[in-house]
């Protein structure tokens, strides 16, 4: 019986601070259950795809047993954005009134700098893997996505993955092709153990498991202008593509093998 994924939602009561990083805006926010949370809007840059992303990546990074901070559905009352001064601010947050999606705020956590920490050959290669899987292009040495907090390292930021879905045309084939941008991996000279990770998390992560994230999608993230499709469908498209590159990991194993073999 596989355990579903389940994420709590909270209503955002406050808005504390934009945090400028990127094209995206997110900000930091407080909510209904007293915590702080790193909210991500879907009205800005790719909108629900960028929310979308966010989800699946994180939470099949969550599924590998690798750390990655609460995701939470977070609603944006309409409210919001009228007391705001900041006009771009203001026009992002009118444009995401609904549901959001947020990340527990990790208080006193500081960038990861791989000039200062070392990662341990598994972990190293088990992020690596999980970034190929899921296309992420968006882990490098110039923005590394990835956090200490309490000397661990935790990893945060998904939004750049499935780039599949800006186009969103034969699934079956984009996800049997390798992902060359593996060669800028902020981890690549450390991920010495990717035939042993990709054994363990083909074991792992089955067609039940992938299916019970996809289910997390909601359906109002699944109403895209110019694609005739229920949101139904739409999730089957991101099942068939995880599925499908599950069975064809030796693809882009051998791509992040050869790319570090270049570096090292």
């Amino acid at each position: 019986m596989v355990q579903i994924p389940n994420l709590r939602t909270v209503n955002v009561t406050r808005y504390i601070t934009a945090l400028r990083e990127g094209g995206s805006l997110p900000a930091i926010a407080e909510a209904d259950d007293n915590f702080n949370y790193v909210l991500k809007f879907k009205g800005a840059g790719h909108g629900t795809k960028a929310l979308i992303s966010e989800l699946i990546g994180g939470e099949i990074a969550r599924l590998l047993g690798l750390p990655v901070p609460e995701l939470v559905y977070a609603n944006l009352d309409e409210a919001f954005g009228r007391t705001e001064a900041d006009e771009e601010i203001q026009d992002l947050l009118q444009s995401s009134q609904g549901l959001n999606l947020a990340l527990h705020y990790l208080s006193g956590a500081i960038n990861f700098d791989p000039v200062v920490t070392t990662v341990p050959a598994k972990l190293a290669s088990q992020i690596v893997w999980l970034d190929a899987y899921i296309t992420n292009v968006d882990r490098t040495f110039r923005n590394t996505n990835m956090l200490i907090w309490h000397k661990e390292l935790w990893l945060i930021d998904h939004g750049a993955s499935f780039y599949f879905h800006h186009s969103f045309s034969n699934p079956e084939q984009q996800a049997k092709t390798p992902f060359a941008l593996i060669k800028d991996h902020v981890l690549l000279p450390q991920a010495a153990l990717l035939e042993e990770t990709n054994a363990e998390y083909k074991a792992l992560l089955t067609e039940d498991k992938i299916k019970a994230v996809i289910a997390l999608i909601p359906d109002e993230w699944l109403q895209w202008e110019g694609i005739e499709m229920t949101p139904e469908q739409i999730r089957e498209v991101y099942v068939t593509f995880l599925v499908t590159r599950l069975a064809n990991t030796e693809l882009f194993i051998k791509q992040a093998q050869d790319a570090r073999q270049a570096l090292i």
